[in-house]
């Protein structure tokens, strides 16, 4: 055997080999939060109506571009974004949408920043997972759960996940344990523990990373007068500072007390019936009338 072929077949072997590892070894949770952190982005919207809200993204798909959930910027009119070392951003615009899976892809106005790979296989049920956004505004926190089960809900698939999921965790990349993106966190249920839902990042490739950046002037629905823009409360977006909650009771009164000052505003009710599976009713809150 020549020099030539003896390289050439070392060269083979090698490749075979490389071909068969995992391409990511498994990391510690601490080494993990390392080495996704830099691609990581807390979103700071400002909406038509003037209201500030915080939400999470991730890059991964291309120079300048970041991963989000479209209802975390579906109405904004300016757009900031941070990195866990404090720099920041302008977010110039949207570069596709796709509102039924609420994912969208954003432009950042400077780029040359790490990306987190995106997974290719399904996380099998009970494999462990991770979320690193910015709930309630306490930007770049990590937490960890399980893969609870994979559901179809209305014509959508979903990983419903263990992982506490709060306002402001919007957009987060869901991470299996060689930090690879899994997922995007979209929603969570009410009045649930722990029970949060991505969209699977396999449909981040449905994206089209090649069309320009719409401007948020152009993106945004213009106000109405005399009606506040809807804020898709059924979601996970975070007011600033952080939006105040209320607590759920079996009053009547108390429901409709809730709704008061809210006129305008699309809210989504969750309705729980036993064993049949929960029913959502999205609706625009009426002006009520006074006691």
């Amino acid at each position: 055997m020549t020099r030539n072929s003896l390289s050439a077949a070392v060269g083979s072997i090698s490749l075979a080999l490389t071909a068969s590892l995992p391409l990511r070894a498994e990391l510690k949770p601490e080494d993990l939060y390392a080495a996704v952190a830099p691609s990581i982005v807390t979103l700071q919207v400002e909406n038509t109506a003037g209201r500030h809200f915080v939400g999470s993204a991730f890059l991964a798909v291309g120079d300048q571009l970041a991963v989000t959930a479209w209802h975390v910027i579906h109405d904004a009119r300016r757009v900031e974004a941070c990195f866990a070392d404090n720099r920041r951003v302008k977010v110039i615009g949207v570069v596709d949408r796709n509102e039924p899976l609420d994912l969208a892809l954003i432009k950042l106005e400077a780029g040359g920043r790490p990306r987190i790979g995106l997974g290719s296989a399904i996380p099998r049920i009970g494999s462990r997972v991770y979320v690193v956004g910015s709930p309630r505004g306490y930007d770049f926190s990590i937490s960890e759960g399980l893969v609870s089960q994979i559901r179809t809900l209305e014509g959508v698939r979903y990983y419903q996940l263990s992982c506490p999921i709060s306002p402001g965790d919007s957009g987060s990349p869901v991470l299996n344990n060689r930090g690879e993106a899994v997922g995007v966190v979209s929603w969570r249920k009410a009045d649930a523990e722990n029970l949060g839902f991505a969209i699977p990042s396999d449909a981040i490739a449905l994206m089209n990373t090649r069309l320009p950046a719409i401007p948020w002037a152009k993106t945004a629905p213009p106000p109405t007068p005399g009606v506040t823009p809807p804020d898709p409360s059924s979601h996970v977006r975070a007011k600033v500072p952080a939006a105040a909650t209320h607590s759920t009771t079996n009053e009547f009164s108390d429901f409709l007390q809730f709704l008061s000052g809210r006129a305008g505003e699309r809210l989504t009710v969750i309705v729980q019936q036993p064993p049949a599976r929960d029913c959502r009713f999205s609706f625009t809150v009426p002006t009520l009338p006074p006691k």
